[in-house]
């Protein structure tokens, strides 16, 4: 009795409980363990076709993708060099390194041929894309053993690395951008999780597969959080500073010409999107690259249209009321810089004209006068381009101050030879003509 008492007693208190606490009583008995994603992996054998182990593991790319031309003004003359003593050192090497890639067939021998040039040794990557036949012939190379060509595009051509990056776009045009990043030989796969990332790995080897395109297996990294990029640290958490380059700039000696000194800021120039107010903080330095003459100021109007711009530069007489004229200038612009925005056409007009007219204002202060402030946009922006930071670096060396547009006769003029720019423009030519009849 006592325990069918007990019985019902047990029965009469579990049918008081919630059905949530006795689901929390069952899964208390139950031994919980850590949920674990199982992750595939991407073997070395399963991608080993991939890798280039030597020169004759490269076949190169298909001619119908890519075919690498040295198109040759006709007026110019084929250039033949003698042969120059090299150290025996690097002969030696030179010789190693002609053997491999004979035997590879990245050479042909030559017997006679109209160009010929001496070896530079440098280290350069080699045999993925066939030159054009009717090219071979201007790679030749002379040598102790013989006299070669290439039949492969080594990468010092002219135009190597656009024709590259032109078959790497053609190669992976629908990977780049959303599954890998590739900037002429650099190639990175990316990804948010790890199963994604060997599904891209796999899509990535059997492109590469594909067209007999081959990795280096001494330059890949794999599954690596941070990497090197064109000289960046890219991360997880974005674009980071090279640690290297700063230590590079830090252990510079302190620049004693102008010439140091603009080396100095093409330096900083390239970590200048890390810098806050670079151009305010080295303003001092700018000063340094500048001559000034305060007693003759010189007045540039500048004026831009959507296809061409005018300029011209005068100065004040000797009593400061009335400008006279001392140059005038115009210009057509080329089929790319009319893709130029107009504070960028402003930009390339500046530059143009100062090329130019060097002569003149490299030695007084330069009043600019236009619409736009392009030294503003120049100087102070922190997102530059390479043109744009090339441009930056020049317009360094001038003293020119930007007045607002205040005078309509200067820019009238301006106007009117921006308007009258021809198709047929030459560039000035600065050497005097008959220049000797001033000393007969």
């Amino acid at each position: 009795m006592c325990v069918e008492g007990s019985q019902d007693f047990e029965d009469d208190m579990g049918s008081d409980l919630s059905p949530d606490l006795l689901r929390m009583v069952e899964q208390e008995e139950k031994q919980i363990l850590p949920y674990k994603e199982t992750v595939e992996t991407v073997t070395l054998e399963e991608g080993k076709d991939v890798f280039a182990w030597s020169y004759k593991d490269m076949p190169g790319l298909s001619t119908d993708i890519v075919v690498h031309c040295l198109p040759i003004k006709e007026d110019c003359k084929p250039v033949q060099q003698k042969l120059q003593r090299m150290r025996p050192d690097i002969v030696l090497k030179i010789k190693e390194e002609v053997k491999k890639q004979f035997d590879a067939e990245f050479l042909q021998e030559v017997k006679y041929s109209e160009w010929v040039a001496n070896i530079v040794p440098v280290p350069k990557k080699d045999g993925k894309i066939k030159m054009h036949p009717e090219d071979m012939g201007k790679t030749t190379f002379i040598t102790l053993w013989g006299t070669f060509s290439y039949k492969v595009m080594p990468f010092g051509l002219k135009n190597a690395g656009a024709t590259y990056q032109k078959a790497m776009v053609t190669l992976f045009h629908d990977m780049m951008h959303k599954e890998i990043e590739v900037y002429v030989d650099d190639m990175i796969p990316k990804s948010q999780t790890e199963v994604e990332h060997i599904q891209v790995l796999r899509k990535l080897f059997l492109r590469l597969r594909k067209f007999q395109l081959k990795l280096n297996p001494t330059k890949c990294t794999f599954r690596s959080r941070s990497d090197k990029l064109l000289g960046f640290i890219v991360t997880e958490k974005g674009i980071e500073i090279d640690s290297d380059k700063v230590r590079a700039i830090q252990e510079l000696p302190p620049p004693r010409t102008q010439k140091e000194v603009r080396g100095f800021l093409g330096r900083l120039n390239y970590i200048a999107r890390f810098i806050s107010q670079l151009a305010e903080k080295c303003d001092p330095i700018f000063c340094l690259l500048k001559k000034h003459n305060p007693d003759k100021l010189l007045i540039l109007y500048l004026t831009m249209f959507d296809h061409s711009m005018g300029c011209v530069l005068g100065q004040h007489d000797n009593s400061g009321r009335r400008e006279k004229a001392i140059y005038y200038l115009n210009k057509k612009f080329t089929e790319c810089e009319m893709r130029y925005s107009p504070i960028e056409k402003l930009c390339c007009g500046l530059i143009w004209t100062t090329r130019r007219l060097r002569q003149y204002m490299l030695y007084h202060t330069t009043w600019l006068i236009s619409k736009l402030d392009p030294l503003k946009y120049i100087m102070e922006s922190t997102t530059l381009n390479g043109r744009m930071a090339r441009w930056k670096i020049f317009l360094s060396e001038f003293d020119i101050v930007y007045v607002r547009l205040k005078a309509v006769k200067g820019s009238a003029v301006d106007d009117f030879l921006a308007s009258r720019a021809l198709d047929d423009y030459e560039p000035l030519n600065f050497d005097f003509p008959n220049e000797d009849l001033m000393f007969s």
